[in-house]
């Protein structure tokens, strides 16, 4: 091949980059990959601050150039999201089993934390279902409300504390990765099982008992009430059904709505060792939750507008605004769907619209809030149950059953986990199965044969394309992953495989395979059990008379083969740039043969 090699693309064989430059390199890729910094490089120093002040505290950058104009817009959708924020922030507080004042004080404090801090023109801060009901069922599991309320609370308060340390921990290291582990698929499991129990759990007050389970998975709320359906009222069953009957005839109520702002609540964070691990739990599992599904709504209707949020400073934000929160008798908040549907069809222009909510709900809390004392539990019951069928995605669970039967199953399981066992659980395993499903993805690498579509020139799967041609005495395989160590031993296996059916076709043919060609372009990682593997690899093609030959290894591949001496191994001859130039070599050598 030396002739030939003369006139092909030079590879590069650079010197490998130092291990500082090659650390620094793949942290910025972890956890810069949007490299956000990037416009400040050539600015003078004072403008640095200014643009870095800018970046970190959002307000800075929208408020100077703040109007009229968008004011007229921003009041309408927060006195529109106000309104909604209200039966919400009851019926969210009745999910937790907390006072609803505290639901209501939940759309106040937070929304003024999040226009400062949040990248989101569009996003509504709220209470949410999902969340509410995840922090009662793990705080229930050390202390029930009716046993002893205030002890309840400060541990509510507490998780709070917990899920927005842990938000703004993840933001400031840039950890939105993890949250990359809350696929679509679990998201959708997880919050269309969590409706279907959400809307069990408003049984109780849709059919006037007095006594109910303490459990959310529906065998329990079955059994509860079986047990107590001599307690079942018709009246509230009525109005259940036929919302606009109920206002005059029910006589089960919110309870006591006092008047005024939030009172400090930092003193009331209990730390005991005998109750922590239930804050930490629900803490750190609302903490992702409300993470994924903030972010992922926020995105949603940012792409609409054709902009962009940044994920970590939403972590940052959502963050401060739940330790905030904690500490002046709110509990955890986010960006719910409905209200920031609400906002965004509002016709808001900045978060502007969040600050608007906060001040209209201040003078709710000063004047109105007693009035919303005498909102039927039925009602609540209604209302939650009737914004949670809206979450059960049956159309999304046949999608996804048609599009990926394994996406189907984590969604099912996600689901079904949520109903029939735990919230936590029916979570933990939709992520688990998702995360196998990864790892099979890992430990199996695809791998393909290539062939040349002779108009186009192109390099194509032949599975895919049938009408692509390969050449006699050669096998080209393109690697589709990094090669470590869960993949080497399958990706020697399957090579080995492939090289033993290109042969069966060749001497059908009359002729040998003579080279293999691997594609590197793909991969973009190599660990020492993959070398290892290749030079295993080589070993036994080279028992068969067959030839090694590398195209395209990427930077950090193509370094560790140096350092590791595989390129020494192998000789500079046998890496090109291009499949092309490699055929072409190989033809050249296969042509001098002898016959």
């Amino acid at each position: 091949m030396t002739n030939s090699s003369q006139a092909r693309a030079p590879v590069s064989f650079a010197e490998p980059r130092s291990f500082p430059a090659v650390l620094r390199a793949n942290l910025k890729e972890v956890f810069f990959p949007d490299d956000p910094f990037s416009e400040f490089k050539d600015e003078p120093f004072s403008r640095r601050v200014t643009k870095g002040f800018q970046y970190f505290i959002p307000i800075l950058n929208w408020l100077p150039n703040y109007n009229l104009n968008l004011f007229m817009y921003d009041v309408l959708a927060g006195i529109t999201i106000a309104s909604l924020a209200i039966p919400q922030g009851i019926s969210y507080a009745k999910l937790a089993n907390i006072p609803p004042i505290i639901g209501l004080y939940s759309s106040f404090v937070p929304p003024l934390i999040y226009a400062v801090f949040g990248s989101s023109k569009h996003l509504a801060v709220g209470t949410v279902a999902a969340s509410s009901l995840l922090i009662a069922a793990t705080i229930e599991e050390v202390v029930k409300p009716q046993d002893n309320l205030e002890l309840y609370v400060s541990l509510v308060f507490t998780a709070t504390l917990v899920s927005g340390l842990v938000q703004t921990i993840m933001g400031l290291l840039r950890l939105g990765i993890l949250v990359d582990f809350l696929s679509h698929s679990t998201i959708t499991g997880f919050m269309s099982g969590t409706a279907v129990l959400i809307c069990l759990q408003q049984l109780k007050g849709i059919l006037g008992l007095k006594h109910f389970t303490h459990h959310t998975d529906l065998v329990s709320v079955i059994h509860a009430i079986s047990t107590y359906k001599n307690e079942c009222n018709w009246r509230s069953i009525v109005i259940g059904v036929i919302f606009l009957a109920f206002l005059q005839s029910t006589r089960y109520v919110v309870g006591e709505l006092k008047k005024g702002i939030n009172p400090l609540s930092i003193q009331r964070l209990n730390f005991d060792s005998k109750y922590i691990y239930a804050p930490i739990k629900a803490g750190s599992i609302t903490a992702l939750i409300a993470l994924a599904e903030g972010i992922a709504i926020g995105r949603s209707f940012a792409v609409m507008k054709n902009e962009h949020i940044d994920g970590n400073k939403e972590m940052i934000a959502f963050g401060l605004m739940n330790i905030i929160g904690s500490f002046t008798s709110c509990y955890l908040t986010t960006g719910p769907f409905s209200k920031t549907a609400v906002n965004f069809n509002a016709g808001c222009r900045t978060p502007m619209s969040n600050v608007v909510m906060s001040i209209c709900m201040c003078l709710t809390l000063l004047f109105l809030a007693p009035i919303f004392s005498y909102t039927p539990l039925v009602a609540l019951s209604a209302i939650i149950a009737s914004a949670m069928l809206g979450l059960i995605k049956y159309k999304k669970f046949y999608h996804l059953y048609k599009t990926d039967k394994f996406d189907f199953m984590i969604c099912l399981v996600g689901a079904l986990g949520v109903i029939f066992v735990t919230m936590t659980y029916g979570l933990v395993l939709s992520i688990a199965l998702a995360l196998v499903r990864a790892l099979l993805h890992v430990a199996r690498p695809p791998s393909c044969k290539l062939g040349s579509m002779v108009e186009s020139g192109i390099y194509c799967d032949v599975e895919q394309y049938p009408g692509g041609t390969g050449f006699p005495g050669i096998l080209i395989l393109q690697l589709g992953s990094p090669i470590y160590f869960a993949n080497a031993n399958y990706i020697r296996e399957r090579v080995l495989r492939w090289i033993r059916d290109e042969q069966k076709i060749s001497n059908s043919k009359g002729s040998n395979v003579e080279y293999l060609l691997l594609d590197f372009g793909a991969i973009n990682s190599i660990d020492v059990t993959g070398i290892e593997t290749l030079v295993e690899i080589r070993k036994s093609l080279l028992a068969k008379g067959i030839k090694m030959v590398l195209i395209n290894p990427r930077l950090g591949v193509m370094e560790k083969l140096i350092l590791s001496k595989f390129i020494e191994l192998i000789g500079k001859e046998s890496v090109f740039l291009s499949i092309d130039d490699a055929i072409e070599a190989c033809n050249f050598s296969l042509k001098s043969m002898p016959v």
